[in-house]
């Protein structure tokens, strides 16, 4: 945030600035001058804020920078404990974790991103970068192309650019993306389906079956995934899946208020 925003509130720069602190911390700037170049204030101003959030908790100062502080782990359980749908989704979820024995995840879309809301670690001994609060973009999950369902073409395109573009230069991933011709017709596939596949475009190594989750007006509100590594989860098994995950799906949904046409 700028110095100076004609568009912030009267008195309520200096809680938009703390709180583009925190967010610049988030995205891994944790020295004074990246967080003042990511934020648009003056070191002393940055110093300040920073200053300020680690007296109040909200940062920790280490000898290798800030980090987030302990008060925002409070506040992340707590705000996830405020969410009905967790809540709502957990007996299902929990259903689908024992019968497959894999890891759920159920998340909901942030913009050009999914967030990752509950994860339930599976019996197999994986270990994979998701985990709840991580935020990753929709194109390039199991998870957020179900999300995207039920959107036009032209917005898949622009998710699946902007997923390109922040996939470069990431670690752990394929070298190559799918192509979009093919990307649109998988798509096209997953909607006529009511589920999507991830086949190794998020991680190396990991696949994943995904469906949505709708409201009582029949709008797509979050998604569910199972995911296993490639020894527990060829293709085969993948389609297999597919029913149970669209069956939990449906679930939480009719939880919500949707009436299956």
């Amino acid at each position: 945030m700028p110095e100076h925003d004609n568009s912030i509130p009267p008195g309520a720069q200096a809680l938009f600035r703390g709180l583009a602190v925190i967010d610049a911390v988030a995205q891994g700037d944790t020295s004074l001058p990246a967080i003042g170049a990511r934020i648009g204030c003056t070191r002393s101003t940055t110093h300040r804020l920073a200053a300020a959030l680690v007296q109040a908790g909200y940062l920790r100062s280490t000898p290798n920078g800030y980090l987030l502080g302990a008060r925002l782990i409070e506040l992340g359980f707590k705000a996830r404990e405020q969410l009905p749908l967790v809540k709502l989704a957990q007996p299902h979820l929990e259903r689908l974790s024992q019968l497959t024995q894999d890891t759920i995840h159920l998340g909901v879309r942030e913009g050009g991103d999914v967030l990752y809301i509950e994860k339930l670690p599976g019996t197999r001994g994986l270990e994979m970068r998701s985990r709840v609060g991580l935020r990753m973009p929709l194109a390039l999950t199991g998870v957020g192309k179900a999300l995207m369902l039920d959107l036009d073409e032209a917005a898949w395109h622009e998710l699946y650019e902007e997923g390109l573009a922040r996939r470069a230069g990431q670690p752990g991933l394929r070298e190559q993306f799918t192509p979009w011709d093919e990307y649109r017709v998988q798509m096209r596939e997953y909607a006529a389906a009511g589920s999507s596949f991830d086949l190794e475009e998020n991680e190396l190594g990991v696949r994943c079956v995904a469906a949505p989750i709708r409201d009582a007006g029949g709008a797509i509100v979050a998604a569910l995934s199972v995911t296993g590594a490639i020894p527990f989860m060829p293709e085969a098994r993948l389609r297999d899946l597919r029913p149970e995950a669209i069956a939990c799906a449906r679930a939480i949904s009719h939880e919500l208020g949707w009436n299956q046409p």
